[in-house]
């Protein structure tokens, strides 16, 4: 059984990832799904075998991918911040890209709105945003992979 703390649209502010420090340092994985991917830089420092980070819309000047692929236990989850797949319209796109690439589950942001849904046998997790800490109108993605079974929970309130 592994653990993934999923988080995105921080918008440079680090208060909500602070917020985290002690979840950060315990779960098996830390994703940011863009838009303050940087924000993640201690983070990645710190934990540089568990972190990824994707770039999102707003993040201008960025090394990291726009998306990726993690093959945990027996679960393969794509990632991304999900412009480019018109997440704020439909996330069908977002679900026939996640099944073209064998992933049964999607993660995604942009929206500021934390939700979790379901498209022709993908599981789509957006964690909300965490521009601000929980509590305070953040929010984040907790998500338990054991072999093939995900539970995804959401912490926080959805932020628009």
């Amino acid at each position: 059984m592994k653990t993934l703390l999923v988080v995105s649209d921080t918008h440079g502010n680090t208060k909500g990832l602070d917020a985290l420090s002690a979840l950060i340092a315990e779960n098996d994985y830390v994703v940011h799904l863009g838009d303050g991917a940087n924000d993640m830089r201690s983070i990645r420092e710190n934990y540089p075998e568990k972190t990824y980070a994707c770039a999102g819309n707003c993040d201008w000047v960025s090394y990291l991918p726009t998306e990726g692929v993690l093959e945990i236990e027996q679960s393969r989850i794509f990632y991304c911040h999900g412009h480019q797949y018109g997440v704020k319209s439909s996330l069908e796109t977002l679900a026939k890209v996640a099944k073209s690439r064998d992933c049964t589950v999607a993660l995604y942001g942009h929206t500021h709105s934390a939700d979790i849904s379901e498209i022709d046998g993908v599981l789509l997790v957006n964690p909300g945003s965490l521009r601000r800490a929980v509590g305070e109108g953040g929010s984040y993605a907790y998500i338990v992979v054991h072999k093939e079974k995900i539970t995804p929970v959401l912490v926080g309130e959805s932020v628009f």
